[in-house]
């Protein structure tokens, strides 16, 4: 079943990188703030949790959620 996690890892993980290419090239977000502010908490939360139980699927994920996430909050209250 470990696959599994593994299958939903690069799923989640990869959700996270045409919305960060994109806001990138734009120079700005256009993702609702609360809904990325809300999804670096949870992430973050999450992987501080995952690390805590020695889940390495877990922390992989959230740690790559929470970089797609921050990436995006950086542009939201920085754009170009």
């Amino acid at each position: 079943m470990e696959w599994l996690g593994y299958i939903g890892l690069a799923a989640l993980a990869l959700c996270w990188i045409p919305q960060s290419v994109e806001t990138i090239k734009l120079g700005r977000c256009n993702v609702n703030f609360t809904f990325l502010i809300l999804s670096a908490i949870g992430s973050t939360s999450l992987a501080f949790y995952a690390f805590s139980i020695n889940d390495t699927v877990f922390t992989i994920l959230n740690a790559l959620t929470t970089t797609g996430a921050m990436i995006n909050i950086y542009y939201k209250v920085s754009p170009r």
